[in-house]
């Protein structure tokens, strides 16, 4: 499966694609970032991002495509940005024809890393670890953009526009549910995730005292 990861962002939006084979191993395909100049309007910063996503779905033919779910902060304006990039990129993934899954940061670190409160450094070595890089891919939003594709490779779940598709879940409270046999990868990646929502990564209203 070729899947693709889009880290949403008006200054930089990181864009990686990863090949992930029977046994949920990974490999890097392409990484980067699409950049646009701070001094354009906002329509015009969205179009330069869009051309750059659809270059990359278009060269590299994904067969999925994995969005990073903005969460609210203090910044309103950042989010407001952000938030439009996402749709934007959502816009060049339904023009594509293509299926698209949207995660949160908390189920992207606790995929990768087994924590869902790793900071971007963790996430790095990660990436770096299981794609079997010489070296971190940088900046941060191009590693950033390769965690969201291994997450949803090895998560396989939460694809939008599709029925109830999901064959691993795991509730707010931590419940842990399997339709099948898991495989190692996904058993990672659910028991991190259900054990980071029963002390609150996800829900700040579980959060143990």
């Amino acid at each position: 499966m070729r899947v693709m990861g889009i880290d949403p962002g008006i200054t930089r939006c990181g864009l990686g694609v990863i090949d992930v084979d029977a046994a949920r191993r990974a490999t890097l395909v392409h990484v980067s970032v699409a950049r646009s100049q701070q001094d354009l309007a906002t329509h015009f910063r969205l179009r330069t991002i869009a051309d750059a996503i659809d270059d990359v779905i278009a060269t590299y033919e994904p067969e999925v495509v994995a969005i990073e779910r903005v969460f609210a902060q203090d910044n309103l304006q950042s989010v407001t940005t952000t938030m439009q990039v996402m749709g934007a990129a959502m816009t060049c993934v339904g023009r594509a024809g293509l299926p698209m899954a949207v995660h949160t940061p908390s189920e992207v670190k606790s995929a990768v890393s087994g924590n869902g409160n790793a900071d971007k450094a963790q996430v790095q070595a990660m990436v770096t670890r299981i794609l079997r890089l010489a070296k971190p891919p940088k900046p941060a939003d191009a590693a950033d953009a390769l965690a969201i594709a291994i997450c949803h490779a090895w998560r396989g779940t939460g694809l939008l526009g599709a029925g109830d598709d999901s064959q691993v879940s795991v509730s707010l409270s931590g419940r842990l549910t399997s339709k099948g046999q898991m495989t190692p990868a996904q058993r990672v990646w659910a028991e991190a995730a259900a054990a980071q929502r029963r002390t609150g990564a996800v829900d700040p209203r579980l959060k143990r005292r």
